[in-house]
């Protein structure tokens, strides 16, 4: 199911700028000629936010499962981990609207950066490329918000520092830095690098979006096909069919994948735009870890069972 109001946000926002930028209200380079004063403010504007949360938190009385505020005692623990699960703003879920936020400003990065490229005469293969592959990451999630929904940030994730920052600052400047590179770079691709690196793209979406789909549609309904077959569930509570029968978190592995496509096109001459991938390879690993320590406390001998049948992670036949 499409979430048509966010998608619909996104669009409309990108031709609200295309217009301003052809009335010449504001300019389409503004954001790669200023991306520092930005980055600046942005990260000001988190702390400031988690500020406000924090404190909206502290005085919650609500009892409910997505307000109820929980409290460690621990000042540095709670701040970054946040205390309330769904808090809302006006009866918006600030969770869903940070992460929209944040994918809405990587693609008008995105589009700046490609302006600069476009008027400085340096557009390439690789910018091609990599403006491709985000830009279709970034609609795919606006397309299929709903399996947000079944995703551990959505579930059990608190909305602390972790999550306001990685939503306002880590995701449009962190995931843009291949584009940043690319303004100052150009690689030179042959044929079969651009087809590699379209491969790579290709099996990483297919393997991230198919494993979202079918936990979202597991959740939805425990009885539906997978892969043509009913579904293989132990316990009556984990999916150990599709992809989820190859690796416990394969969905990662796409989103690494994905995360490698953006920046084979800026070639191997240097590690800087290989910051994304290698970050997410840390920080997809660390989670894995602390998902594997939750669920074996909230399953237990189911978990362990399922572990017994699925024994890879995230890369079967390697972790």
């Amino acid at each position: 199911m499409v979430c048509l109001y966010s998608l619909l946000s996104l669009l409309l926002l990108v031709a609200l700028l295309g217009m301003a930028a052809k009335m010449d209200y504001i300019s389409p380079t503004v954001i790669s000629d200023r991306g520092l004063e930005l980055l600046s403010a942005t990260f000001v504007f988190s702390c400031i936010v988690n500020l406000v949360l924090y404190a909206a938190g502290c005085k919650s009385r609500n009892q409910g499962s997505s307000l109820k505020p929980h409290l460690t005692g621990n000042l540095i623990h709670d701040w970054w981990y946040g205390i309330q699960l769904n808090p809302q703003c006006m009866g918006i879920d600030l969770k869903f609207f940070f992460v929209r936020a944040g994918m809405m400003g990587w693609l008008i990065i995105n589009l700046s950066v490609l302006a600069r490229s476009i008027q400085d005469a340096t557009l390439s293969r690789s910018m091609i490329l990599y403006q491709l592959f985000s830009l279709l990451y970034i609609l795919d999630y606006f397309f299929y918000e709903e399996y947000m929904t079944s995703t551990w940030d959505i579930i059990a994730e608190r909305l602390g520092f972790m999550l306001v920052f990685g939503d306002l600052v880590w995701i449009p400047f962190g995931f843009s830095v291949q584009g940043w590179w690319l303004l100052n770079n150009k690689p030179e691709l042959t044929t079969a690098s651009v087809i590699a690196n379209c491969f790579v793209f290709l099996i990483g979406y297919l393997v991230f979006r198919g494993a979202n789909k079918q936990k979202h549609l597991f959740k939805k309904n425990p009885k539906a096909p997978i892969w043509g077959r009913p579904p293989k569930v132990i316990g009556g509570k984990l999916l150990a069919s599709g992809f989820w029968g190859v690796a416990r978190h394969c969905n990662y592995l796409g989103d690494l994948l994905l995360a490698l496509s953006f920046s084979l096109p800026c070639g191997i001459s240097s590690p800087i735009p290989y910051f994304y991938p290698i970050y997410l390879l840390i920080l997809l690993i660390w989670r894995e870890r602390r998902d594997e320590a939750r669920c074996a406390t909230k399953y237990k001998e189911v978990w362990a069972e399922y572990c017994k049948l699925v024994p890879w992670r995230i890369l079967p036949y390697f972790y």
